[in-house]
């Protein structure tokens, strides 16, 4: 009988050490199958946001410039009422138009700006073209004014969209104070739309847009009043645009700007201040 109760006695414990263990282990197996479930979780890949157009997804991270652009040489403010025209009528053809200096926001080639002829320009017989084809996503060609700054104004231009594979762009650029910081309101002849962006150490950020058909090809016109904090856009003349924003307060520099591969012509760039 003392034989019998030992054996019993070593069985019931033999059957507790493997309950035990089988716990154990199940435990173990639900946290490795946990693990797994967060590590797959977090190697799939981040839907991107739906409603963008192909220019706008790069825009929201953009790539800054590469080196440090020289600091912009100071402008004379402009006091209101005061106006400057540049119609590049006086320039020499094949040449950079007098008062302005070329640079680039961005990756890839040096803009490349020239006084050309054109028989359809607004004002006879010169425009200005940025005629590069480099195709570097994010490039932005820029022209920059050096004949005085302004704070509150009315700015407009002409543009002609010429060609393009990547885009055929067109744009104003406002209260610049260096080529990797200001406003540039633009229009996209591949994406039909018209956007206003504040470009802040490098980064192009979006912050107000309209959708309609911008034309490749015939002359058009982009104007910007920008008085404090409010920006009014219009395109041929019709309001499209308007919204308000705090990053650049200051008075900067005006200029003309492309981007990618968009050989686009200028003429009849006006500004004013307010």
């Amino acid at each position: 009988m003392g034989k019998l109760k030992i054996a019993l006695f070593v069985g019931v414990l033999i059957g507790l050490a493997s309950l035990i263990s089988c716990t154990d282990a199940d435990k173990d197996e639900k946290k490795a199958g946990a693990s797994t479930v967060v590590a797959a979780s977090q190697s799939q890949p981040q839907q991107k946001s739906q409603g963008k157009d192909a220019d706008e997804d790069e825009d929201e991270e953009g790539a800054p410039n590469a080196a440090v652009p020289q600091a912009e040489k100071p402008a004379p403010l402009q006091a209101s009422g005061q106006q400057l025209i540049y119609n590049f009528d006086s320039d020499p053809i094949g040449q950079m138009p007098a008062g302005f200096h070329s640079a680039r926001t961005g990756q890839g080639s040096e803009s490349k700006w020239q006084v050309t002829t054109d028989p359809t320009a607004p004002s006879k017989p010169n425009v200005v073209a940025q005629t590069s084809t480099d195709t570097t996503d994010y490039r932005f060609p820029l022209l920059i004014a050096d004949r005085g700054s302004f704070k509150d104004l009315e700015i407009s231009v002409k543009f002609k969209a010429i060609s393009g594979r990547v885009d055929q762009a067109a744009g104003l650029v406002f209260r610049l104070k260096d080529p990797n910081n200001y406003y540039i309101v633009r229009a996209n002849a591949l994406e039909d739309n018209y956007r206003l962006y504040h470009v802040i150490s490098g980064r192009r950020q979006q912050f107000a847009g309209a959708n309609f058909k911008v034309t490749a090809g015939v002359w058009h016109e982009l104007r910007v009043e920008a008085v404090g904090n409010k920006f009014v856009c219009y395109y041929d003349g019709v309001k499209k645009i308007e919204a308000t924003d705090d990053t650049f307060k200051d008075a900067g520099k005006i200029g003309l700007w492309t981007k990618a591969d968009s050989v686009t012509s200028f003429d009849d760039l006006k500004v004013a201040a307010k």
